[in-house]
């Protein structure tokens, strides 16, 4: 790794060296990773508490969450291209906060749901800055290294949430998770304020009004060299948030091993830090496009077996965890590519193209583990159809924006700058 110095865009004294700066990013954006992971181990008390009868209701908990960060990731990076990104990001940590807090005290179920989509959509933010803080700086596959670097150190969130979330659970009841949420945001606000430079330049900062709003928020729709990744990300990301929503169920109650829950879905999990640092280590090599698309293919096939193993081996968690590992694994090879591919295009207006770029990955990530979490039957073949079907859509809506070719070389992007003034 160099040892590049990340400096605050108007030349103050304000500067982070490459190292922390991949720490402070995955810090910011594992915060929104711990407020799904850590509450994974208390959805039975969850239910309990509140008396729920449906199994999948509490499911909820995870996919309200996710379904209100993907419309709140329309709002910041507008805002951050105005008024500058750590502005946004301290509100968003501030919102983080305060819904951890008030989660504790909700009376009924309805209400923590309600609370729960505020946290999310208010703390959006924590997913959308990051990605458009990096684009300040960096672009094509040196982008797409940087992301895979964070992701690495981003990863561990969820392998060690749901441990956290059972410790938690063993001294307290569920509330105290959210507490435990709070103290995290202090301590990642607290580092933020202290170390993380201004990026935007100056230069770039955009007015909010109608205008700028329907100028750039189509953007993405209109470059095609864009859209089929963002939608083939969504469309792969909604399945293993299907996995995420249903897992507790599905490892705990039909595999039977509720107490093994926090270290089979942690141990799944780890496979994405180690695909994250070997993309980082090859992307620049071979480019974001050969890599991303060779994952894909094998993502496909790995799903193929993963069905065989929901009909003719339904009852067996030998087969489910290492295909589960390995699409998870290779979900770190498409990741941080196809979003480092999406954003080439756009330079003045990165903290818009990442707002709406989130906003269509959560969006539709989140209806689709919303869905296939709900279809939960008591065994493990809705998830692996889902697994296949997105991903086979992801090839075609990939081959959609590369124009049929795949496994192309590394090209320079045609930057998307106009204005609508």
């Amino acid at each position: 790794m160099t040892s590049l110095t990340i400096t605050a865009a108007d030349g103050s004294g304000r500067k982070v060296g490459q190292r922390e700066f991949i720490v402070l990013m995955a810090t910011l954006m594992s915060l929104n990773a711990l407020a799904i992971d850590a509450m994974l181990p208390a959805l039975d008390e969850i239910a309990s508490t509140f008396a729920i009868d449906d199994p999948n209701r509490r499911q909820l908990v995870v996919g309200v969450y996710l379904l209100a960060t993907g419309f709140g990731s329309l709002v910041p990076g507008l805002f951050a291209d105005r008024f500058g990104r750590r502005p946004v990001l301290f509100v968003s940590l501030a919102i983080y906060l305060a819904a951890s807090l008030l989660c504790m005290f909700a009376p009924s179920f309805e209400i923590l749901l309600a609370l729960r989509a505020a946290q999310g959509f208010g703390t959006a933010g924590l997913m959308v800055l990051p990605a458009a803080i990096i684009r300040d700086r960096f672009d094509g596959d040196a982008m797409a290294r940087l992301i895979s670097m964070i992701f690495i150190v981003f990863m561990a969130v969820p392998v060690l949430a749901p441990t956290l979330g059972q410790i938690v659970l063993t001294f307290a009841s569920w509330e105290w998770i959210f507490f435990a949420l709070a103290l995290f945001g202090i301590g990642a606000a607290a580092w933020a304020a202290k170390r993380l430079p201004e990026t935007l330049d100056p230069r770039h900062r955009q007015k909010i009004d109608p205008r700028t709003i329907v100028h750039n928020l189509p953007l993405t729709f209109r470059t095609r060299e864009a859209v089929g990744y963002v939608l083939a990300a969504g469309l792969t990301f909604g399945a293993v948030f299907g996995y995420i929503n249903s897992a507790q169920q599905l490892i705990g109650e039909h595999f039977g091993a509720e107490e093994q829950f926090p270290l089979i879905f942690g141990a799944s999990a780890a496979t994405l830090a180690f695909s994250s640092f070997a993309n980082s280590r090859i992307v620049e090599r071979f480019g974001a496009r050969r890599v991303s698309h060779t994952a894909l293919i094998a993502f496909i096939l790995v799903s193929v077996v993963q069905v065989y193993a929901a009909e003719v081996h339904a009852d067996s968690l030998a087969w489910f965890f290492p295909l589960i590992s390995i699409n998870l694994c290779l979900l770190g090879f498409l990741g941080a590519n196809f979003g480092s591919i999406a954003m080439q295009p756009f330079f003045d207006s990165a903290g818009a193209a990442s707002s709406v770029q989130s906003a269509i990955r959560m969006l539709l990530g989140a209806v689709m583990g919303i869905a296939i979490g709900q279809a939960y039957d008591g065994t493990a073949l809705p998830l692996a159809i889902a697994l296949l079907g997105s991903s086979l859509i992801a090839l075609a809506l990939v081959l959609f924006s590369e124009r049929g070719k795949l496994f192309t070389r590394p090209r320079k992007p045609r930057y998307i700058t106009e204005s609508p003034h």
